[in-house]
């Protein structure tokens, strides 16, 4: 079992620096997520207040600290495999060309003696014994007179070094916001949002794309100046590592586990431990279908192999042919066309794995009642994952959303809409666009202009989509792919938590 740990400092009062407002309140928060969302069994934190841990006091200041260090990292206590994870919200500041850490007695004016270097502390980290640390600081809070450069240049080349994730609230030449309004910094307020339910961000690359997307977005809205949080982590193989298991799709899974075997590792190892993984985030029934089985063993092969992973060619049972961009770019009559490859029955299919009634979405379907359709498609995905009371569909349900019924409703919308809608159409014009799972904000810019998403560089609300006949290809499902994660603030796309939900549901069609 993989252990997951953490060290949590927020220092609000100091001796000799300008007080903070929020960073206390911002780890407890994250020591809050850590413990019952993420699942980490040792969450060790030092505030203002902390309570004492094994009698040891928890004031956050160097002697504290150090002592902590010391006696925490004194020897290896984890595995590889696990995870170590700290978190700084306080001020640092760079003397020497070296990064430091103030506790609540640092003394700006003799920052040697009374910071704590970051070159120490990742040697401490990386004497836990874990290979996978991840390094948060918020700590340019404010840029101290006469000492130039906040801290960042030097962590990141530690960082890049040691192979330590870190991941830093904005630039040496930025200052970190805290925001009154919402009584937290920003970059800690967007950190809480993209590890919770909102970003469900899996991966430490998925991470950082939500922070890069929802910091500027917090700061602009709020007319604070702007901040530009920066990743590190190399190898690159361990941006792709999965961070928060519950949130991990098929894709990220395979691909998490496909970096973190050695090469010589056999397949038949490879397929227990992905079978393992896989099992943990699908519901089974206790008569495993034989395709089930057999695509385990395909992402066992996509793991072991290094090579692209394809999709079974009887996806959902209809197939469509979406032209690439440079194919589009050189034809006037054809653009923006698709075709069904694979004839449809004269009789609807309404399979369904859990007693789903489909009869009223073939009815509007077949009407061309998009819109009406649309909504009636994201009730029944929320009934089939029991999840009508919360109202919109995570990660984990789209993992174990039956292959039957998402195969059910994807070749409704593509018989009644002649091959112009439905997910898979959907898939295949965000693979024309060089999409995948863990693509960047641009490629979902560009992924949104073709559908009909986006109009003039913006996302668009639900109500102001195209509801007729001569929408574009693969605008619809809209409020079952997208709007699913934002139904509760009533955008159809924009916050990045739908797009990782269309994300997830891209990778679960192509697992069949």
């Amino acid at each position: 079992m993989v252990k997951n740990w953490a060290l949590v400092i927020g220092i609000n009062h100091y001796d000799c620096l300008q007080p903070l407002k929020y960073a206390k309140r911002d780890a407890e928060l994250l020591q809050n997520l850590l413990h019952n969302e993420a699942g980490f069994e040792r969450v060790f934190l030092f505030s203002d207040d902390s309570l004492s841990i094994g009698g040891e006091l928890t004031r956050p200041d160097r002697a504290n600290l150090l002592r902590c260090l010391q006696q925490l990292f004194e020897r290896p206590f984890l595995q590889p495999e696990d995870n170590f994870w700290f978190f700084f919200n306080g001020h640092g500041m760079n003397y020497g060309e070296q990064d430091y850490l103030l506790a609540a007695d640092g003394n700006p004016e003799d920052i040697e003696n009374t910071g704590i270097s970051l070159s120490y502390l990742t040697e401490c980290l990386r004497n836990s014994g874990s290979d996978n640390i991840v390094l948060m600081l918020d700590a340019n809070h404010h840029q101290h007179q006469g000492h130039g450069l906040g801290i960042g240049q030097q962590t990141q080349n530690l960082a890049r070094q040691t192979g330590v994730i870190s991941i830093l609230s904005c630039t040496a030449h930025q200052s970190s916001a805290e925001i009154d309004a919402l009584q937290q910094g920003a970059f800690t307020h967007a950190l809480l949002e993209g590890l919770g339910s909102q970003g469900q961000c899996a991966t430490v690359k998925r991470l950082h794309q939500y922070l890069s997307f929802r910091v500027p977005e917090l700061l602009a809205h709020y007319k604070y100046p702007l901040q530009t949080p920066v990743m590190s982590a190399e190898p690159i193989a361990k941006s792709q590592r999965v961070v928060i298991q519950k949130y991990a799709n098929l894709h990220d899974i395979a691909k998490n586990q496909r970096n973190g075997l050695p090469r010589e590792v056999n397949s038949h190892r490879e397929f227990v431990q992905l079978e393992e993984l896989w099992l943990r985030t699908n519901t089974v029934t206790p008569s495993v279908e034989k395709h089930k089985v057999k695509d385990i063993s395909r992402i066992a092969q996509y793991a072991g192999s290094g090579e692209n992973f394809t999709a079974n060619p009887v996806v959902c049972a209809s197939s469509v042919q979406v032209m690439s961009d440079d194919k589009m770019h050189s034809t006037h009559t054809q653009a923006h066309t698709s075709t069904l490859t694979i004839s449809q029955p004269a009789i609807d299919d309404l399979a369904s794995e859990r007693g789903i009634d489909y009869q009223r979405l073939s009815e509007l379907l077949a009407d061309g009642d998009w819109k009406a359709a649309d909504r009636e498609t994201f009730n029944l995905m929320l009934k089939v994952a029991a999840r009508e009371e919360a109202g919109w569909l995570d990660i984990p349900a789209i993992n174990k959303f039956p292959y039957t019924d998402l195969c059910t409703i994807d070749r409704l919308w593509v018989k009644y809409s002649k091959g112009r809608f439905g997910f898979t159409v959907q898939k295949q014009i965000w693979e024309s666009v060089g999409g995948e799972a863990d693509a960047d904000y641009q490629t979902w810019c560009k992924f949104g202009d073709r559908i009909g998403w986006r109009d003039n560089d913006a996302w668009l609300f639900y109500s102001d989509l195209n509801f007729v006949d001569d929408a574009p290809i693969g605008h619809f499902p809209a409020a079952a792919t997208v709007d699913l994660l934002t139904v509760r603030q009533g955008w159809v796309v924009g916050l990045f938590g739908c797009l990782v939900g269309f994300s997830a549901l891209s990778s679960r069609l192509a697992q069949y």
